[in-house]
Parts: C-alpha cells; structure tokens; sequence
C-alpha cells in the first residue's frame, strides 16, 4: 500500500509520483513532494485596488464612477460602502450601498478605508 498523500485539491487517495513532484489523475493537479501539506480549503484572498487585503466586514471606499446595469443611477467615487463581504467570482464584494441597496462590486474599483 502506498503512503503517498492524498491530493490536496481533491482528495483523491490516486496520487502518483512523477521525478520530484506528485501529480492527481483525476484532476491533473500537481505538487511538490517538499511542499508542506496544504488544507484542501483555500482562503479566498481579496486585494483592492492599491493591493491591500480585504477581510469580511472591512469598510471600503469607491474609486471610480461606476454605471449600474439596468438603471440610471451611478455609484459615486468616494462613496464607502460598510461591512462588506468576499465572494468568489468575477464581481468579488457582496454589500449593501445607503440609497442603492444590495450591490456586487469588483475590488479593483474599491481601496480599504
């Protein structure tokens, strides 16, 4: 029996060795034997625009006017949004804007106030 780990990404117990690395045959995944054992949770790792991170619950400030889909309205620059929320996807901030609502911001338009 081998005791080779198991796949970080999948958990896969199939992993295989291949020179210095180990590599997954269900999802192609490969990593270095010297690396230490990862969790197979990652944590999502959100930066703003001038690359600081951003955690749950932040206060972010606008930087750019930004258009809302399917309204008239705009999202002034300066406006701070309060105790967002990170997401996974191409829209990576979850809050709610004072006289908007519920929105869903990119962080490359936002800096950590």
């Amino acid at each position: 029996m081998s005791n080779l780990p198991k796949c970080p990404k999948c958990g896969s117990e199939y992993a295989y060795e291949d020179r210095n690395m180990l590599v997954c045959p269900e999802c192609a995944h490969e990593w270095s034997k010297d690396a230490p054992v990862e969790s197979t949770e990652q944590e999502l790792i959100v930066r703003d625009a001038h690359g600081n991170v951003l955690h749950d619950g932040d206060v972010v400030t606008v930087i750019k006017d930004l258009k809302i889909k399917g309204s008239s309205s705009v999202v002034k620059v300066g406006t701070k949004v309060k105790n967002i929320r990170l997401v996974e996807g191409d829209h990576n901030i979850d809050c709610k804007i004072d006289g908007i609502g519920p929105m869903q911001l990119k962080s490359e338009f936002v800096k950590k106030a």
